[in-house]
């Protein structure tokens, strides 16, 4: 398999595979599965629409209104669900941006469109060729809108670098915790969660010490809530650059 380095707005490079040809397929007849039940569903309400209406026209039109979202389903469980239908979800994979940006809504608009093209009209023979000859896999839909498909196995976490969960409404606190550098925030973070899992406290009132020395700080939290601090307010404002 291919693989995918994307450089986050952090500078932080996350390597990713890119999913085979084949895992493409199983998730592509997985969805197709669940449309087809989905079908024998609108059917049998259809049978119950007839019982109800004896008009022929009204019983299409509704049967075709409840089958529009079957038209729509790939579409909208991208937007839903972060790129990933229920195949995607199973075979463990999703659709991202090459250059490691947000996917927005337009670029899942894109893909689904040129389906039509991919795999309606010339039966997924310009979706296999283009995905067979493309550096990335990409079928024409995901060149078009500058995505790929990834697996999410055994991927980077955001665990592993020096990224950490801050929320929008979060304040900082250090305001001059940037004077650290990605290698040092690196560093305490790795020495941090050792000596937090291991319950070091001497390692981690050292590790204290070391980053108020360097910070010429005097603060009064603890020191598991003060490193917890620095790394969450040095993500803050390297997000903010």
């Amino acid at each position: 398999m291919n693989n995918l380095q994307i450089n986050t707005t952090q500078n932080v490079n996350l390597n990713y595979t890119i999913v085979s040809i084949g895992e493409r397929i199983v998730a592509f007849f997985i969805d197709a599965f669940i449309l087809y039940l989905y079908f024998i569903l609108v059917n049998l309400v259809g049978d119950a629409i007839g019982y109800i209406y004896s008009d022929g026209w009204t019983q299409r039109g509704l049967v075709a209104l409840i089958s529009l979202p079957a038209m729509f389903y790939t579409l909208l469980m991208h937007i839903t669900f972060n790129g990933r239908t229920v195949g995607k979800m199973i075979m463990k994979m999703r659709v991202v941006k090459v250059d490691g940006s947000p996917v927005h809504w337009s670029n899942y608009l894109i893909r689904w469109m040129l389906r039509l093209v991919d795999i309606w009209i010339f039966l997924g023979s310009i979706g296999l060729l283009t995905i067979l000859f493309s550096d990335k896999k990409q079928r024409l839909g995901d060149a078009a809108a500058g995505t790929v498909v990834i697996s999410t196995k055994n991927r980077t976490k955001v665990s592993h670098t020096i990224l950490e969960e801050v929320e929008d409404a979060y304040v900082p606190q250090i305001m001059n915790v940037t004077m650290l550098t990605d290698k040092d925030v690196r560093l305490i973070k790795e020495t941090f969660g050792i000596a937090k899992k291991s319950n070091d406290f001497k390692t981690l009132k050292a590790l204290r010490e070391k980053v108020e020395s360097i910070l010429q700080t005097n603060s009064e939290l603890y020191d598991i809530a003060y490193l917890d601090t620095v790394l969450k307010d040095y993500n803050y404002f390297t997000q903010k650059i």
